[in-house]
């Protein structure tokens, strides 16, 4: 999808029950969204990024694009919310599984991808909540953190 797409023309693009899901997610993302942050379209989805404005250098893969922060899609045979602070602090996504462990809900994730094939399977308010935990300052301070330390590579 291109980038001057808006969000709205996306969600309307999915099937309705897809659309209503991820209008639900959505909501719940953007009560909870710390200032600082941007609503966009972003890598074909629905994206919250560190605005060029607030972070200049922009993603290190691709310096054109403001950073990532968090992300909704509809895939092929799911739908997802990527949630980036939890690839780069341990500590909160030891959280947010111990968390999402008390919902009884199952836990169906990747390294920052919690997937889900109806909204009754997320705990929506936990996303929410884990969007809550990261001012912009502390998330760019993160990444920061992260570039800045040496490289290892695997044999």
């Amino acid at each position: 999808m291109p980038a001057s797409e808006s969000v709205d023309h996306y969600l309307d693009s999915l099937p309705e029950d897809r659309a209503a899901a991820l209008r639900a997610v959505r909501q719940v993302v953007l009560a909870n969204l710390p200032p600082g942050y941007e609503e966009t379209v972003q890598y074909g989805m629905i994206g919250y990024v560190v605005p060029h404005s607030v972070f200049p250098p922009g993603y290190h893969c691709d310096p054109k694009e403001p950073l990532p922060f968090c992300h909704l899609g509809s895939q092929k045979n799911h739908m997802a919310v990527y949630l980036m602070p939890l690839y780069s602090d341990e500590g909160l996504l030891n959280w947010f599984v111990e968390e999402y462990k008390k919902t009884g809900k199952r836990l169906d994730m990747g390294k920052s991808c919690v997937r889900f094939k109806k909204l009754d399977d997320l705990p929506v308010e936990l996303i929410g909540q884990v969007v809550a935990k990261v001012p912009v300052d502390v998330y760019v301070g993160r990444y920061r953190a992260a570039l800045d330390r040496p490289r290892t590579r695997k044999a």
